[in-house]
């Protein structure tokens, strides 16, 4: 008991830093992320605190409502347009780069080569949480944040399975059985097993998220009650994650593929209400996860130990940003030539700088079995890099963005939030307290007062916003097409609801939503002759 309470105490204390550290940082110009990684290392400089940092808190723990959250709120539609750089960067990306790095740490710091290509493996892994924080901050493009964003899902699973196929090829065991099995099969069976077990992992893990949202998404799509359809997202977190574990294949994967299916089916069945409760259950345990993994990163890190490798940190610095300017200046260049313009200059430059490492790499390195060898001296190394890409390029990612001319937001689009928020908010209170009216608990004669100034208020706004698309075509044109995208989505979400019903058959369903899919999938000026205006 008294055990339990010691942790309880731990817990509180940790959320009570990490508030306060969220209040000051609101008048600072320092990424929150990183404001906590200093305040944890401030902290364990001053005492020390004894913090049991298992592979398994972190990965099972912490990392699900992580990648679940950022998954769930990815459009599928912004994901597609994207799909091909992300997948380009994610699988021959991570690969690249932990060869590179295993290259380049194993010749500058004297390691083996299967130990350095394990340290290639864990490092390779971005985690982009303060960079996403700051591009929401300052209203980046949104291309931009789904490319980060995308390629930090889909890599964060690319380097676990990696992580895990290097590892046993460097585990004394099982280098002789390996070294064995090559003297019959040679290097070349060894490698096809190797890329065979990498598409099983993948796959398999993929598959499982796949089902397991879809079948949430069915079960959401039935219910009307915010507080089961929250917990099932918690069980479908959580639980895709586990049920991918025990059958080996990538956990991560599958909490990818299952908050993009969730995220992109669910919804479309869920109450206005539910949506509120969903949504803001996630920002919020996203957001505690997010500050306890980086105020624990702060934490663990040990500042004499570091201080006395700083050439191994050194050189792991310096073979992480090589790695990765080859990974997207040269990834990118190919990519470009299959399909032009999918990743703009500017955007490359960002993706290059704001490739930051975090909860991942420091989960993997901490899983290192005691009899590995060179294990104290890897994860030294990666906390070195961790704190690197944290203080060295989140600090100066604004900096950056501001100078690639990526964040120069319009007067009248600024306006255009702040106009749209009061109209959007202002409909929401007469829907709200109308439904109160018809459910009793406002008297008739309050409503009869309470309506005409609700009325009032939305159609001022309506002008406000109607004066603002008149002296801004654009940004007409611009509502012009998400109002067509909305409808569409609307379209299909009935066209589904009618199958469930058996109002239509299933070959009919499927040759109506095949024309929908195809209108959301065309180009605005070619769904209508009348292109944006310039």
């Amino acid at each position: 008991m008294s055990q339990f309470l010691t942790t309880e105490t731990l817990v509180i204390e940790l959320l009570l830093i990490v508030s306060l550290v969220a209040i000051a940082v609101r008048r600072l110009r320092v990424p929150y992320t990183v404001a906590l990684v200093i305040v944890g290392l401030l902290l364990t400089s001053q005492e020390p605190l004894q913090l049991d940092l298992t592979p398994e808190l972190i990965l099972s723990l912490f990392v699900p409502p992580l990648i679940f959250e950022a998954a769930f709120h990815l459009e599928f539609r912004r994901l597609r347009e994207s799909l091909f750089p992300i997948l380009v960067l994610a699988v021959p990306g991570v690969l690249l780069a932990t060869v590179l790095v295993g290259l380049i740490v194993s010749a500058g710091v004297g390691l083996s080569l299967t130990t350095a290509l394990v340290f290639g493996a864990l490092i390779s892994a971005t985690d982009p949480v303060a960079v996403i924080a700051l591009f929401r901050a300052l209203g980046a493009p949104k291309q931009l944040t789904v490319l980060v964003e995308g390629e930090s899902l889909f890599n964060d699973g690319t380097a676990i399975v990696v992580f895990q196929i290097m590892l046993v090829a460097a585990l004394p065991a099982a280098a002789s059985v390996a070294a064995h099995n090559g003297a019959h099969g040679g290097v070349g069976a060894a490698l096809i097993a190797g890329v065979f077990d990498f598409l099983r992992v993948s796959a398999g893990g993929i598959g499982i998220g796949v089902g397991l949202g879809w079948l949430t998404a069915k079960v959401i799509a039935r219910l009307d009650d915010y507080l089961i359809e929250t917990t099932l997202t918690t069980v479908l977190a959580f639980g895709s994650y586990l049920v991918a574990e025990s059958f080996h294949v990538s956990g991560v994967l599958a909490v990818v593929a299952a908050g993009i299916v969730n995220g992109n089916i669910g919804p479309r069945g869920m109450s206005p209400t539910t949506r509120i409760v969903l949504f803001n259950f996630w920002e919020y345990l996203a957001f505690v996860a997010n500050s306890l993994v980086f105020l624990l990163i702060g934490l663990e890190v040990n500042i004499p130990q570091i201080a006395d490798n700083i050439w191994p940190i050194t050189v792991a610095v310096a073979a992480v940003l090589a790695s990765r300017a080859l990974a997207i200046y040269g990834l990118t260049w190919l990519a470009d030539r299959f399909r032009r313009g999918c990743v703009p200059r500017s955007h490359r430059h960002v993706l290059f700088w704001g490739g930051l490492r975090g909860a991942i790499s420091l989960a993997l390195v901490l899983s290192l079995p005691p009899e590995f060898a060179d294990r104290e001296l890897l994860r030294v190394m990666t906390f070195g890099v961790v704190l690197f890409t944290l203080l060295g390029q989140g600090t100066t990612m604004q900096l950056l963005m501001r100078r690639l001319g990526l964040v120069k937001r319009e007067e009248f689009e600024l306006e255009q939030e702040r106009r749209r928020g009061r109209l959007m908010s202002a409909r929401a209170e007469r829907t709200q307290l109308e439904r109160r009216f018809r459910e009793g608990m406002i008297s008739a004669q309050t409503w009869e007062r309470l309506e005409p100034e609700l009325d009032s208020r939305i159609r001022e706004q309506q002008d406000a916003q109607s004066e603002l698309l008149n002296e801004q075509p654009a940004l007409q044109q611009e509502e012009l097409e998400d109002a067509r995208q909305e409808g569409l989505r609307a379209r299909r979400a009935t066209l589904t609801a009618l199958l469930s019903d058996g109002v239509i058959s299933e070959e009919i369903h499927d040759e109506l939503v095949t024309e929908v899919d195809a209108a959301l999938g065309t180009e605005p000026d070619e769904r209508h002759d009348n292109p944006p205006s310039e």
